[in-house]
């Protein structure tokens, strides 16, 4: 007969259809019980429709009987909501107090950072009204599920994603909701999409200090924020006032600061060019409290890419430089 861990990764071998990660990384696999040549598997029902549960235990079925020994497969299923299953170890919020900084893109990245270091990401788009994340991520596909919650849709790097625009008729809808549903759409992402068992959840905020921050800032389990920021003395100062608030009324750390569009690379000289002006980088660690870990220059090729939806393509030093600097500030103050 085989072993427990030996049915635990046959079924991490089971991918669940219309999410495509396996069932142990969804955290569905709830119990295993052998016993002679009968093996009795429990898993959660969470966001799975009827069809994708029978689906589910034929696949489960034919794949752990041929495990040497086995006989008898019982699958079964517990009524569970993705709530219960889900595990996730840290969350942090990207944000800014104003808009046009790049917080989307900053969250996007970091997200791709962490995940080709071979951890488990997704993003939670939270920005309800001004949605991005789809469309960089070139994704289209609608989420399915059932009654119980949502499943995410994957991109083609393994990111887990949710967002408003996957949800609405067309991805230029606009969504005319006030501050309290908004703050439900975003309770929900948080408590009835089966995110399952991640490392990293990237909560892409919307700016400002309103409603919709506030909502994510009491009720998400926040690990830290990542502050965006633009040289702009008029960007840097609305951003000091975001600071204050999650140092000040939330409590809660800043992990980090990172200026986007800090300049431009002159392709012919190699000059750097300083189109919004002299960098505030080090002025706004210093306000925040936080280390600075990046200064995203303007790159006509990362523009390109978002655009055409696949921003998951680019390469680049800075990118790279702001990969190491996540892992270890996340490594040293979260993990």
């Amino acid at each position: 007969m085989p072993t427990k861990e030996q049915v635990t990764e046959s079924l991490d071998e089971v991918l669940v259809p219309g999410v495509m990660r396996s069932l142990t990384k969804l955290n569905l696999v709830r119990q295993v019980a052998i016993s002679d040549e009968k093996i009795d598997i429990n898993l959660a029902s969470a966001a799975l429709s009827q069809e994708t549960q029978e689906w589910l235990k034929s696949k489960v079925q034919d794949t752990i009987r041929r495990l040497p020994g086995v006989k008898d497969v019982n699958i079964d299923f517990a009524e569970m909501k993705p709530k219960d299953v889900n595990e996730i170890k840290s969350v942090i919020a990207v944000m800014s107090g104003k808009g046009g900084v790049g917080k989307s893109l900053v969250a996007g990245l970091a997200a791709i950072s962490l995940a080709r270091r071979g951890f488990e990401v997704g993003i939670l788009d939270a920005d309800i009204t001004g949605p991005s994340i789809p469309k960089m991520f070139g994704i289209t596909a609608r989420p399915t599920g059932s009654e119980t919650g949502f499943l995410p849709v994957l991109s083609r790097l393994g990111i887990e994603i949710m967002s408003i625009n996957l949800l609405l008729p067309h991805e230029d809808d606009a969504v005319i909701w006030r501050g309290p549903l908004i703050g439900k759409a975003i309770t929900q992402f948080w408590e009835e999409v089966l995110w399952g068992q991640l490392d990293y959840l990237i909560v892409d905020l919307p700016p400002g200090t309103a409603d919709a921050p506030l909502t994510v800032m009491q009720s998400l389990p926040l690990s830290g924020i990542i502050v965006v920021f633009s040289p702009q003395e008029l960007a840097a100062m609305v951003v000091r006032k975001a600071v204050k608030m999650a140092q000040e009324a939330m409590h809660i750390p800043i992990l980090g600061v990172v200026e986007n569009m800090s300049y431009l690379v002159l392709p012919d000289t190699g000059k750097r060019l300083e189109i919004f002006g002299k960098s505030r980088a080090e002025e706004m660690a210093k306000a925040a409290g936080a280390p600075l870990l990046a200064q995203i220059p303007i790159d006509p090729q990362l523009a390109h890419l978002c655009d055409e939806g696949d921003i998951e393509r680019y390469y680049s030093g800075s990118l790279d430089a702001f990969a190491d600097a996540l892992v270890k500030v996340v490594a040293a103050n979260v993990m």
